[in-house]
């Protein structure tokens, strides 16, 4: 959740740390939507209550909401991977809100704070670092999934890590509306499952599955990316962390689990770099481009892919 205005970014500042509030807010944000999933599968399953419709406005949810954060707050918010209109840049950033993982400026911060500390002190979220063993690995992997939610930590100051964002009004406004925009879209699931059963218990169920479980799920396969692809998986491109691809996550991420080749090249509007790397967020931005409502976006060349694997062999 979102931390105070931190202030100046000067050596001197003490360092702000996450207030109780915030971390009592994340807890519930975290803990609320897995526990009515848990609800709505006993109920489904000791009374049919969950159809194929239920499932379907899972997925239509999880795939609109989901590339607001993969699409907007992480590759166009976050790494200026391309760019388009105002209203364009508010839309994604309201539509990543929507997805209850923090206010748009906070969580660009974290993850460019991450970025410059990436696995080493300072490192927001990294899974190592913790001792060595099997002890020290659990403990580093559960506090780079979603321990360091709850921790007393040192929050990323925006106005160093974001300064940009904080000078967009539009942006701003979004920020300060982060609840709204959760509110929102849980709505827009009930009135969405209200308009396809015709009735008020059809939208409770669009409630529980595109709201509750899209939640869980969204969270944890952000989640995933900070622990799993920083753990498990394929290092392409030496990126001096230790960031790592990991293709069975590639779809439930949109594309963001290619986390070796996004370390390596973070302005890339693909991350999966190769021709078999499934990479759903890259479509989109293709897509906005050929309609005219993305520019300038950021393509790696080739000849520099091939040269920095050549300079990993060697």
């Amino acid at each position: 959740m979102q931390p105070q205005r931190s202030g100046s970014s000067a050596p001197c500042v003490r360092p702000v740390t996450m207030p109780v509030v915030d971390r009592i807010a994340s807890a519930v944000v975290t803990a609320v939507p897995p526990i009515m999933l848990a609800i709505g599968m006993g109920l489904g399953w000791m009374g049919n209550l969950v159809q194929w419709q239920d499932l379907l406005i899972l997925a239509i949810f999880y795939v609109a909401v989901g590339t607001g954060i993969t699409v907007g707050f992480h590759r166009l918010l976050t790494h200026r991977s391309f760019k388009c209109k105002p209203i364009v840049r508010a839309a994604f950033a309201a539509l990543g809100s929507a997805a209850a993982e923090g206010p748009v400026i906070d969580w660009v911060a974290t993850h460019r704070k991450h970025h410059q500390y990436s696995d080493v002190d300072g490192d927001p979220h990294s899974p190592h670092g913790h001792g060595s063993g099997w002890r020290a690995a659990t403990r580093g992997l559960v506090h780079a999934h979603i321990g360091w939610v709850f921790s007393d930590m040192e929050v990323a100051d925006e106005r160093r890590y974001a300064k940009d964002l904080l000078a967009d009004p539009l942006i701003r406004f979004v920020d300060r509306t982060f609840v709204a925009w959760v509110i929102a879209g849980l709505a827009a699931t009930f009135g969405f499952g209200v308009a396809v059963s015709g009735t008020v218990v059809g939208g409770l169920k669009a409630l529980l599955w595109g709201g509750a479980a899209r939640i869980f799920l969204m969270h944890h396969a952000t989640f995933s990316i900070n622990s799993l692809c920083h753990f498990f998986g394929r290092q392409e491109y030496d990126t001096r962390d230790e960031s790592r691809n990991l293709a069975w996550l590639a779809i439930p991420t949109w594309g963001e689990a290619w986390h070796n080749n996004h370390h390596a090249f973070p302005s890339s509007y693909r991350h999966g770099l190769r021709r078999w790397q499934i990479d759903p967020s890259a479509g989109v931005i293709r897509l906005l481009e050929i309609a005219g409502l993305a520019w300038d976006v950021v393509r790696i060349d080739p000849s520099r892919l091939e040269r920095t694997l050549a300079m990993r062999a060697s």
